[in-house]
């Protein structure tokens, strides 16, 4: 029965959540908890929680996650300042000719938003209040608009520089240096966030090319479901390659100088996410959209959703102390290597218990909290680690869109017109997780589509 306490502190937590608790206090409160059950009943050594000072020390003096609150400040500044806005609407009058073209800007743009707020709740809704009215008043089915909206704001999940990329990379690299260590490596080599950030890169376009082809699929075989935009309403465009210009350059530059400072190795991430922030504010004043209001909201909002992955930060540590002393990591050690098909049926459950978690956890706790437990255990049984972490990235994206419990369905959901019906929203996304299906098994079967750029760049 011991033996099954780290099981069922597990799951004691994941119900606390489902009830609607707070992430943060459950996972702290659900590990203490347990912590004084089994200090009271003899199972549990206290000792353990007198490493939750050097935890909580550990995270303010860590470098790496100082950048969560400047990309975060980065994206809802060109979030705030209607400097997105400004990008959909030209891009969908440059690709508004061609049947499918207002489709496929809001999927460019949602890669766009990706690469700069990195936030999937943020991006889906910014891309549903701005797009999903449009394409609806265009002929566009609702199941083909809901659905890209939804596939294109999970973007953020997977293309750099992400949010969820900078803590994935903080938490491999730890794990990575604890699978080197248990087996005798004293002197571990490391995987950075930079390398998650290249890795990632590849897999990210394809999966944007992927959106894109559906999408012309679309035009052609059902033409009626994806219009065009009439050609009066593009004539009445004045200086149309003038306006492209002003929209697109500007923040295309500041992803380009943000995540290429990262990829040279010229800055690391959060010397770049500084830079992000400053180009945000930089590219607000220009275009004179920048007031003490805006600056404000912007303030307000950084610091809820920076505040959100710190705190959670801290209940996950405080959660994985007590998970570890009650002998959890070596429960799951035990079972995963004792699985049949070795190395490939661990991964494989991994993925498939990450995947149903993600339709009730968001990506933080996953990050914090799982991934901790199995990445080390995966990584000492000699898988790549940037590979890992893009896997495990893009399993999230995928249980952010499937139904019935996919978080970014919900963010849609809640900005969506009533006359767009849950059920069209599923319908709409389908296709797109099967692209997802696709993107996962032929990363799992081509590690170097992760490894390659990487290893072309460092070495």
């Amino acid at each position: 029965m011991i033996e099954l306490l780290p099981l069922l502190l597990f799951v004691v937590a994941v119900f606390v959540l489902l009830l609607g608790y707070s992430v943060a206090f459950s996972l702290a409160g659900t590990g203490l908890l347990f912590a004084a059950i089994g200090t009271l009943t003899g199972t549990f050594e206290p000792v353990f929680l007198e490493a939750i000072p050097n935890r909580l020390f550990g995270i303010m003096n860590n470098e790496v996650l100082i950048a969560v609150p400047l990309f975060v400040f980065m994206g809802v500044m060109l979030e705030k300042s209607k400097i997105a806005e400004e990008l959909l609407d030209t891009m969908a009058v440059l690709f508004g000719p061609m049947r499918g073209g207002l489709g496929i800007s809001v999927t460019l743009v949602g890669m766009l938003l990706a690469a700069s707020t990195g936030i999937v709740g943020a991006t889906v809704v910014t891309m549903g209040l701005l797009s999903l009215p449009t394409m609806l008043r265009r002929g566009y089915d609702a199941r083909v608009a809901a659905g890209t909206i939804c596939a294109s704001g999970t973007l953020g999940q997977i293309i750099p520089p992400s949010i969820v990329l900078v803590l994935l990379g903080d938490v491999i690299s730890s794990a990575y240096q604890q699978s080197q260590l248990d087996r005798g490596i004293f002197s571990p080599d490391t995987v950075t966030v930079g390398d998650l950030f290249l890795g990632a890169l590849l897999p990210g376009l394809l999966l944007v090319l992927a959106y894109v082809f559906y999408l012309v699929y679309k035009a052609i075989a059902s033409p009626d479901s994806v219009p065009a935009i009439p050609a009066e309403e593009r004539a009445a465009m004045d200086n149309l390659p003038g306006r492209i210009m002003k929209a697109l350059l500007p923040p295309v530059l500041l992803i380009v100088l943000v995540l290429g400072s990262i990829l040279a190795g010229l800055a690391t991430p959060t010397e770049a996410a500084s830079v992000g922030a400053v180009g945000a504010m930089v590219l607000a004043l220009f275009k004179r959209s920048l007031n003490l209001t805006i600056l404000r909201e912007v303030m307000r909002s950084t610091t809820q959703v920076s505040s959100m992955v710190f705190i959670i930060l801290v209940g996950a540590s405080i959660f994985s102390l007590v998970f570890r002393g009650y002998g959890g990591d070596d429960l799951v050690r035990e079972f995963l290597t004792g699985l049949p098909g070795g190395v490939f049926g661990a991964m494989a459950l991994v993925m498939l218990v990450i995947f149903l978690l993600g339709f009730f956890l968001d990506f933080i706790e996953i990050t914090f909290v799982v991934v901790p437990i199995v990445a080390p255990i995966l990584l000492s049984m000699g898988l790549d680690p940037i590979w890992l972490g893009i896997m495990f990235a893009l399993n999230l994206q995928t249980s952010f869109l499937t139904p019935p419990f996919g978080f970014a369905l919900f963010y849609l959901r809640g900005v969506a017109p009533a006359t767009v019906t849950t059920g069209q929203i599923y319908r709409g996304v389908m296709p797109f997780i099967f692209i997802q299906l696709l993107a996962l098994a032929a990363l799992a079967y081509w590690p170097a589509m992760a490894t390659w750029l990487p290893t072309l760049v460092y070495g």
